[in-house]
């Protein structure tokens, strides 16, 4: 049995015992608390940062009653999110794989039990049932606590406190009510049965690629020239230790003997465009050429202005093919691209048309690869045996998915906000002209920028003109969207970048990775025809830097909400603190990227047992074909 350690809100519990119990653990007491695997006290506080966890954790005493538990961040030291029971892992037992690979089913992977009454829960032997609260049981001539799980009929289970680590939240797919099961019966077995087979398939999957790419080889990359150091050094902010990670991890994928398929998820702003920059860049220093794969000739835009300013110092040449290029401009790119005179590349689904040719292609960065059509993810799937690929992405992946995927596949997490970053300020109103206007005005009186986001090219027009009369007098007002000519959207992104526009009342174009730093104010209007990840995509384009900013989502004064909408919007708000995305994805489907993951047809057995149970199915078939391959 593994070990772990259980507390929860109203225990009776000695602040020094618990200290003792950290340091049995193997965390390590420092005056303040900074990064994974280390506590610190102070008088009846004590912050413990869990292997587990994506925030550290502070935990209050009233004499040696624990008061409250919050997750907190380490960048403002607010807190964010109340525990009522957290189940603590033993660091030294996180820091090898291999013990971790041995965890089973009656493991967290979550690590916490964050349970609220009423809600569906998983019990891996006895099935989906309804949490109804904690009771006190009788045994040995004590009260003892026990979590009371209802399931069909009038069956009742009672969960002793030190077993609850292997109960956890039931969240499926959609909003359809999850099947409860009567205890003891075997419809519950063959359905985690069959969920189990099916993992076991995707485990084989994802194992065979691997197998595949290191027998196929690669070209290894050298090691990093004194170049690469100058060309990071001008990185303008500080890196955080998640970044560094992932760029590590990076240069060490690229300098193995067979091609690197290596997924970076990191929430929006968090710096996953840089750890791609230095990837190119050593791509580049070994005489080989690197594409940049993105979603929108707006983005493809943005990445070429930022490397030609990082490169300015060096003989690297990078171009963009888009509509944003004319004719001839294109041809001379493709040629320049065929000969080798183009070092990277950057571009729309455009590069993986049949007319471009790399003379020694090294590298392919793919952002946001959910978004390219079937015939595009083909292409690019034959790329990932032939050359290194780094996909980038800003769909969070939980923890749960994260540790199940360890051996499996190679990802990458940025979890740490950038330094002095602020969580944006999110307001849902109704459709207000005061309120507005005084938003806009507060913008524009500090200097800042406002986009105005309006997602209906007909009447876009008429939205500008509304804006321009909310917004202060002299206040440059423009309007795009994607179907217009390309100079002309080209001329009015660049100087909405370069500060020549106020506000910029757009369609969701600058919903992907568009970065202006002095646009701290988004104004989204209809904001209840717009799913969860997208507003969170859409706030994510202000508070990239170290002003405050301001979010307002706008609905329709007069229109009813559907309850989907409500949640969502509900949501919106209550998750507007810093790494909020993995709160987003666990809202608006627990993992919105699964199907690229794992395959659309895994949906309906994640469905039948939950997320959680499933990927610790998932974790065990991993180990076990593991262990059978390495026999």
């Amino acid at each position: 049995m593994f070990r772990s350690f259980k507390f929860f809100e109203g225990q009776q519990l000695s602040p020094e015992i618990f200290n003792r119990t950290l340091a049995e653990f193997g965390y390590k007491r420092q005056a303040q608390v900074s990064e994974e695997g280390e506590f610190a006290r102070r008088g009846g506080i004590i912050d413990v940062f869990p292997t587990t966890f994506e925030y550290p954790l502070r935990i209050e005493w009233d004499g040696e009653l624990i008061r409250s538990i919050d997750s907190y961040s380490l960048t403002t030291g607010a807190p964010f999110w109340k525990h009522k029971i957290v189940i603590l892992l033993p660091k030294k037992a996180q820091s090898r794989p291999l013990k971790i690979a041995a965890l089973s089913q009656e493991t967290p992977l979550n690590a916490f039990v964050d349970i609220k009454k009423g809600d569906y829960v998983v019990h891996p032997e006895h099935g989906i049932g309804v949490y109804q609260g904690m009771d006190n049981v009788r045994l040995g001539g004590q009260d003892r606590p026990h979590m009371v799980i209802r399931y069909q009929g009038e069956d009742r289970l009672f969960v002793p406190v030190e077993q609850m680590h292997v109960v956890q939240k039931y969240v499926g797919f959609g909003n359809r009510k999850p099947k409860i099961y009567r205890m003891g019966s075997g419809e519950w077995k063959r359905t985690k049965l069959r969920a189990q087979k099916a993992t076991v398939r995707v485990a084989c999957d994802l194992l065979k690629i691997q197998a595949m790419r290191k027998a196929l080889g690669g070209h290894p990359f050298g090691k990093d020239v004194p170049w690469q150091a100058d060309f990071e050094k001008a990185f303008p902010y500080a890196q955080t230790p998640d970044q560094a990670q992932a760029v590590l991890d990076t240069k060490r994928d690229m300098e193995a003997t067979f091609a690197m398929d290596r997924l970076l998820c990191g929430d929006v702003g968090y710096g996953k465009t840089e750890v791609a920059m230095r990837a190119a860049f050593k791509c580049v220093m070994d005489n080989k050429q690197a594409a940049f794969l993105v979603p929108t000739t707006i983005l493809a835009e943005q990445h070429y202005q930022n490397f030609k300013k990082r490169l300015k110092d060096f003989p690297v040449r990078a171009e963009m093919l888009s509509r944003f290029r004319t004719k001839a401009q294109q041809a001379g790119i493709i040629k320049d691209t065929a000969e080798g005179r183009i070092d990277i590349l950057i571009g729309t689904h455009r590069l993986l048309s049949a007319d471009i040719r790399f003379r020694e292609l090294g590298l392919v960065i793919i952002d946001e690869e959910q978004r390219f059509g079937v015939k595009d993810k083909e292409k690019l799937k034959e790329m990932r045996s032939l050359v290194d690929v780094l996909t980038l992405t800003a769909t969070p992946i939980p923890r749960t998915l994260y540790m199940s995927l360890m051996g499996a596949r190679d990802i990458s997490v940025i979890n740490t906000p950038p330094e002095n970053r602020i969580a944006i300020e999110t307001h849902v109103v109704a459709y207000d002209k005061t309120l507005l206007s005084q938003a806009l005005e507060r913008e524009l009186k500090r200097g800042g920028q406002v986009y105005f986001v309006h997602n209906r090219v007909e009447d876009i027009e008429e939205i500008r003109d509304d804006v321009v009369s909310l917004a202060p007098a002299g206040a440059r007002v423009a309007f795009a969207h994607g179907q217009m000519p390309s100079h002309v959207l080209e001329k009015i992104m660049v100087d909405f970048l370069n500060n020549r526009i106020d506000v910029l009342v757009s369609t969701t174009i600058i919903e992907s990775g568009i970065d202006v730093p002095n646009a701290n104010t988004i104004i989204i209007n209809n904001a209840e025809n717009f799913g969860l990840a997208d507003l969170h995509q859409m706030r994510g384009r202000v508070g990239r830097f170290t002003k405050k900013a301001y979010a307002y989502f706008v609905v329709h004064p007069r229109k009813a909400l559907s309850t989907e909408a409500r949640k969502r919007l509900e949501a919106i708000h209550e998750y507007a603190h810093l790494g909020a995305g993995f709160r987003i994805a666990m809202e608006d489907l627990e993992i919105r990227g699964a199907g690229n993951l794992l395959g659309v047809q895994q949906h309906g057995h994640i469905t039948a047992v939950g997320f959680d149970l499933y990927c610790r199915l998932l974790r065990e078939s991993v180990a076990a074909l593991q262990e059978t391959l390495a026999r």
